[in-house]
């Protein structure tokens, strides 16, 4: 459960699968460092089943930031009761804004209208964000929907792109590369640096696609 990484982090490990109570434990951990602000804590970066806690270590050692760790579990798992935000991401499907559309379907035999349903009647937990600032890293996607990343990686990939790989779906909130199938778009504006909460979703958040129509263009 606690790793040392170097002489300066620790890995606190609470699973080993992507899962939601899991994950919900993990930001609960991350939250309550957060706000506890404990000298010679320098970052935390949580991920699907880890924490990984950066120290400094000439204030804090290994055991020093194990022990509070395992001490304040209970405390975690007691502020877990928080109910979720809900979040609606209106989605504009294929064509120029979801070009991979079209190949999800044929991959998967099934048609593109069953492609739309099935990705846009589940609802997704936000496990995480990463890649670029504001990615959320959603899950999990229905098995019919499941694809590996693309072979080649596209040099650039539009702000607001909704793709899938794996058994996750996302949303690219910066102009980037990206590996993933491209299968709509949304205007929702996900990092916005000049604001004071530039992200526009968090982990634990629930998010729904609603379908605005398809990109015929």
């Amino acid at each position: 459960m606690f790793k040392p990484l170097g002489d300066s982090a620790l890995l606190v490990q609470l699973g080993d699968k992507i899962d939601s109570a899991i994950n919900q434990r993990v930001h609960a951990l991350n939250a309550l460092l957060q706000t506890k602000n404990i000298a010679g804590i320098i970052e935390t970066v949580p991920a699907y089943c880890t924490l990984l806690i950066h120290y400094d270590p000439l204030i804090l050692t290994f055991n020093q930031v194990t022990s509070w760790v395992r001490d304040n579990l209970t405390q975690v798992d007691d502020s877990l009761n928080r109910k979720p935000r809900q979040l609606e991401v209106p989605t504009r499907y294929g064509g120029a804004s979801g070009p991979d559309l079209e190949t999800v379907a044929v991959s998967r035999g099934i048609s593109i209208a069953d492609v739309i349903r099935i990705h846009s009647e589940h609802e997704y937990i936000v496990y995480m964000i990463g890649f670029t600032p504001g990615f959320p890293y959603l899950g999990t996607l229905d098995q019919r929907l499941i694809m590996p990343r693309i072979e080649t990686p596209r040099m650039l990939v539009k702000a607001g792109t909704v793709a899938i790989a794996g058994s996750q779906t996302g949303i690219y909130p910066l102009d980037s590369p990206g590996g993933w199938h491209l299968i709509g778009w949304t205007s929702l504006i996900l990092f916005d640096p000049t604001s004071n909460s530039p992200f526009l979703f968090a982990p634990g958040d629930i998010i729904k696609f609603i379908p605005i129509g398809e990109d015929h263009a």
